[in-house]
Formats: C-alpha cells, sequence, structure tokens
C-alpha cells in the first residue's frame, strides 16, 4: 500500500499542479485600461490683415566734404602773417585772408616793371617822330611811288610798341605776384589741416593746408540691387531733364554718447557699380552740418561712419510677417480652421532683420484671415494637430463663445417677456 502511495504521489502533484496551473489562466484578472489624451503643443498665431508698408532701405557710408582743396603758393616767398581762423578745425568766409608772403620782392619788381614802361614809351615816341621825319625827307627827294618800310621805320616803330606792351605786361604780372603774396579763401569752409606757419619759406607748389567746404556735405551710400527698385533715384540723362524730387534719408551717427540724427536727401547716383561689391552706389546730402543745432549736437565730421535709412515707395496691399516665423527657404506655417499645421512657402517682395513683406496679389501669398504661427516648431508636419493662441486669446475660449447660447430672455422687451 505505501508502495503505491509513493507510486501516485508524485502523478496527483503535477495533477493538481496542472490542473491549478489552467485555472489560472481561465481566471486570470483583467487589466485595467486608461484613455490617454494626445498632448497638443500650445502655439501663438496671429491672424494676417492686409496693409501698407513704408519701405525704408538701410545703407552706410563716411562723411564727405562737398569740396577739398590743398592751398598752394603762386609765388615763393616767407610767411608774414597767418590768420586766426587758419588752424586746423578754423571756420573762414569766402575771400578772407589766410596766408600772407613777405611782397617787398614783388613790389619792388612792381617799381622796375614800371620804369621799363615810361622807357619803352620814350623809345616809342622816338621812332615815330624818325618815321615822320624820314618821310618828309623822301617826299623833299620828290621821289615818287609808295615809300619802303625802311623809308616809313615801320618795323623800327613795330619794334618799340612791342617792347612798350611786353613792358606793361610785366607791369601788370608783377602787380599779380603782389596779389599773389596774400592767399585768400576761395569759398567759405573749414581748415582740415595746417602744413606752415609764420616764418616759412615757400615755393610755388609747397602744401600750406588742406581745407573743405561747409555748405554741405556728402555721403556715399551703396544700395541693394533687390531693394533699390523700391527708391525714387534722382537718375541723371544726357537729354532729360534733371530730377527734382529725390528721397529724403534719415542719417544716425553717435556724438559725445548720444544718438543724433540728421535729414538729408539723394541728390544723385554715381554712374559706375562698386568694383568689388557690384552695387549702386547713391549720394546723400546734408546741407548747413556745422551750424548750430537746437539740441546742441556737435557738428558732423569729415570722415564719420553714419547709418543710414533710405525713404521709398510704400508698398500697399502687403502681409507683414515676423522674421522670427519664417523658416528656411521662405517658409511660413499656417494654423488652419480645424487647428492643424499648414507649411507655405512665399516670395518677399521686402525684408528687414526684423520683417518680411509679402505681397497678397502673389500667387505664394496667404489669404487674408489666414493664421500665422509666430512659435518655432523644429519639426512641423503638415495636418499636426496644435493648440492655438490666436492673438492673444485661446482657441478653446473662442469655440466656447461661439457655442455659448444665447439669452433670448434678456434680449425681450419686458412686455415681450412671457408670463409666468
Amino acid at each position: 500500500m505505501v508502495k503505491i502511495i509513493r507510486a501516485l504521489l508524485p502523478l496527483i502533484i503535477l495533477a493538481v499542479c496542472g490542473w491549478y496551473g489552467w485555472w489560472l489562466l481561465t481566471h486570470r484578472p483583467e487589466m485595467p485600461t486608461m484613455e490617454t489624451r494626445s498632448v497638443l503643443v500650445t502655439v501663438e498665431g496671429i491672424t494676417l490683415k492686409k496693409t501698407s508698408y513704408p519701405v525704408r532701405v538701410a545703407s552706410q557710408g563716411a562723411v564727405q566734404p562737398r569740396t577739398r582743396s590743398t592751398l598752394l603758393p603762386e609765388v615763393a616767398g616767407m610767411i608774414v602773417e597767418v590768420s586766426p581762423s587758419f588752424r586746423p578745425g578754423g571756420f573762414f568766409e569766402k575771400g578772407e585772408v589766410l596766408v600772407k608772403l613777405d611782397p617787398v620782392d614783388y613790389e619792388t619788381a612792381v617799381t622796375v616793371a614800371k620804369a621799363s614802361v615810361a622807357l619803352a614809351k620814350v623809345t616809342v615816341a622816338e621812332e615815330e617822330a624818325k618815321a615822320e621825319q624820314s618821310l618828309e625827307n623822301w617826299k623833299t627827294l620828290g621821289r615818287q611811288g609808295a615809300p619802303s618800310e625802311l623809308v616809313t621805320r615801320s618795323p623800327q616803330v613795330a619794334r618799340a610798341k612791342a617792347d612798350l606792351a611786353a613792358a606793361e605786361a610785366r607791369v601788370v604780372k608783377a602787380e599779380r605776384d603782389v596779389q599773389r603774396t596774400v592767399i585768400r579763401a576761395p569759398y567759405a569752409g573749414q581748415v582740415l589741416e595746417q602744413a606752415a606757419d609764420v616764418g616759412q619759406y615757400v615755393t610755388p607748389g609747397s602744401t600750406l593746408g588742406r581745407i573743405f567746404a561747409t555748405d554741405f556735405v556728402e555721403i556715399r551710400l551703396p544700395l541693394p540691387e533687390r531693394e533699390s527698385q523700391h527708391l525714387q533715384l534722382p537718375e541723371h540723362y544726357r537729354d532729360a531733364q534733371q530730377p527734382t524730387v529725390a528721397a529724403k534719408v534719415r542719417l544716425r551717427t553717435t556724438a559725445a554718447g548720444k544718438p543724433v540724427v540728421w535729414e538729408g536727401r539723394l541728390v544723385r547716383v554715381e554712374s559706375a557699380l562698386d568694383a568689388e561689391t557690384r552695387q549702386t552706389t547713391a549720394v546723400a546730402q546734408i546741407d548747413n552740418p556745422f551750424s548750430k543745432r537746437a539740441d546742441g549736437a556737435p557738428p558732423l565730421k569729415i570722415g564719420q561712419f553714419v547709418e543710414a535709412e533710405i525713404e521709398g515707395e510704400p508698398l500697399d496691399d502687403v502681409f507683414i510677417i515676423p522674421r522670427a516665423a519664417v523658416r528656411a527657404g521662405d517658409e511660413i506655417i499656417l494654423i488652419t480652421a480645424q487647428n492643424t499645421l499648414k507649411r507655405m512657402n512665399v516670395e518677399p517682395v521686402f525684408g528687414t532683420e526684423k520683417q518680411i513683406v509679402v505681397s497678397a496679389k502673389s500667387a505664394k501669398a496667404p489669404k487674408e484671415g489666414d493664421v500665422l504661427c509666430l512659435t518655432p516648431i523644429p519639426f512641423p508636419a503638415d495636418g499636426a494637430r496644435v493648440n492655438p493662441v490666436i492673438d492673444g486669446v485661446p482657441a478653446s475660449e473662442k469655440v466656447a463663445n461661439r457655442k455659448k447660447p444665447e439669452n433670448k430672455a434678456a434680449m425681450l422687451t419686458p412686455e415681450a417677456k412671457p408670463i409666468p
């Protein structure tokens, strides 16, 4: 009996384990399930509206004088006097005496030249008298026909008159040399550099200094090819009347740590493209740049760097899109009415560092009322759902406002309210 139990016990244990395993498989508990809502990315959007855009083309350049001159003496001499205005930064008026040379030698030359004139006049009178006497003698001898030039002494008279004219010319030259010892300003301007001073001996061609005119200054402004089409450039033509209307220019610079703005205008376009950048260069002009300003700002300096903002023709019926909302390849992202994303390529007609401008008439342009996505999305996919905040209002609030039932009783007049 014991042997039978020992033989059957393992079989019974296996049977019980198999049954228990079958029971666990058939009576296993159901796993609890949960619904997980898809997490929607919250993005910010704005509604696109047609508007007008005032074009402002940015450029930069350096201040240059309208006229720059180098003072050179026409005669030699020692400098005996220098005007107080003839110092770097000094202002002077047209015709003002800047430098005086020692005129003694040239005044002496005038006296000598006048003496030569007097002597030449005596010689002319003598030759004319001799000519008259020679002609009378020829007639007394009863000669017939026309007398020769030797008889009338015409060559001698002509030579004497020529000597007189040369002497008079030497007087004029000597007097002019005296005048040239006084060097006057050819225009109203300012001294850029002084190269000579009192006591220095100078010769013709020596540099006395450099000056420039102060009635206005010029700034050369390179223009980008794509943006210059929106500007009213003062192009000059050989057989046409010169333009009278030019684009306005605002020029900004920093003086004594404070920003200063100058008003100017484009006056001409240079005839050649820049050899390095292949860009057109326009020239802006600022009138009276050295006059005292009401804000106390110091005057412009020659060579000073300025940033220019050129006023162009305004663009109508355009969309202004922030530069941060534009992806590579001029791609933007729109938010549809179903709160999904839609990618679109646009063709900008103008752009700055902060904005691009898209014409509403372009074939590749959004429509008025479309919602532009402002939030940068690394990998946007067409049709991806988002949770938009449009013009600062969440889309859920807009939907709730549209679905909110109207309070008809509140809209009825007291006479039209139902009787309780």
